[in-house]
């Protein structure tokens, strides 16, 4: 069953859509109709343009006449919305900077970057159902599943080669935002020591300090204190191992709040009682050089509301635990 119908449309492109990416022209158009149907028809080349083919970043340009095809979408209530759907359409709204070669989004946390340990569905499914017409689409880094903030992803081989170059080299610049427990010191700015990963009995992996472990090192700023309840500091990474800045700050003795591997528990639930319900780490900015301008380009991902209304809290309530 269809309840809308886009018949054969042909649009006359006017001076003030000029430059406007054919895809986002078409979404913006074609209400209703999901962004995927549109990188499928635009791939196949049911879309013309001046009848010509044309990519799915083609500029429109002043008097191009576009023809479209006829589309069918199903009523929104015929629909299995399923957790995949839930994920695309979180991320379709996520997405921070995209071009030919690269995809910048603000990840969700509670999202995994891929699926496997038991998750059949991630963000790099969820971008590359959103991006059909993306021959290839790979993750550059990657983010734990409760870590919101800046992710990268390639959209061509090349692109991945030097950004995975500028990781192996530590040209990436990638700066987090995480509350801890308690005042943090003030003379502690760096933290490097090494970290061994473990495999705990219910085969989730963590990491500990250990003379035996890799490298690790950790750059911290104070960049707000509340009271002694918590602190908000900046972790900039120098390398990147798995949970390397949770450890970290476990290692000083201020875990970061709601931390389930690392954290306090009892200390927490104070936490969850003004609202806050995930892990306070969050991947503020990415700095790296373009692939294909060779510019330095920075990525910034906001707070989410959640973690916003948490730090609101702190700083304007007298009493925020109680």
């Amino acid at each position: 069953m269809y309840n809308n119908t886009f018949s054969k449309n042909i649009f006359i492109i006017a001076p003030e859509f000029a430059e406007q990416r054919i895809d986002n022209f078409l979404h913006n158009k074609l209400k209703g109709v999901p962004r995927s149907m549109i990188y499928r028809i635009l791939r196949t080349g049911a879309v013309r343009i001046n009848k010509k083919r044309i990519k799915p970043w083609y500029k429109l340009q002043t008097g191009d006449e576009i023809y479209v095809p006829l589309i069918r979408i199903m009523r929104p209530q015929d629909m299995n919305i399923s957790k995949k759907m839930a994920i695309v359409t979180a991320l379709e709204d996520s997405i921070l900077y995209e071009d030919e070669y690269i995809i910048g989004l603000n990840k969700p946390s509670g999202i995994a970057v891929h699926g496997g340990s038991g998750l059949q569905y991630g963000v790099i499914e969820a971008l590359r159902s959103l991006r059909p017409a993306t021959d290839f689409l790979e993750l550059v880094h990657r983010l734990d599943r409760d870590t919101s903030g800046v992710l990268l992803l390639a959209k061509k081989r090349s692109s991945l080669r030097m950004l995975h170059e500028q990781l192996r080299e530590n040209s990436m610049e990638k700066n987090y935002l995480a509350l801890v427990q308690g005042r943090w010191p003030m003379h502690v700015k760096i933290v490097d020591v090494p970290l061994l990963k473990t495999i705990q009995l219910n085969h989730h992996s963590t990491v500990k300090v250990h003379q035996d472990g890799k490298p690790s090192r950790t750059l911290f700023q104070i960049k707000e204190h509340y009271s002694h309840i918590a602190t908000l500091v900046k972790a900039s990474l120098v390398t990147g191992r798995m949970h390397q800045i949770r450890a970290h700050a476990l290692h000083i003795g201020h875990p970061i709040i709601l931390d389930n591997r690392y954290g306090n528990s009892d200390f927490s639930k104070h936490f969850k009682g003004i609202g806050l319900q995930r892990l306070f780490l969050h991947a503020a900015t990415l700095s790296f050089t373009h692939p294909h301008t060779k510019k330095i380009t920075l990525i910034s991902a906001p707070l989410d509301k959640q973690l916003k209304n948490c730090l609101q809290r702190l700083r304007f309530s007298a009493t925020p635990l109680k």
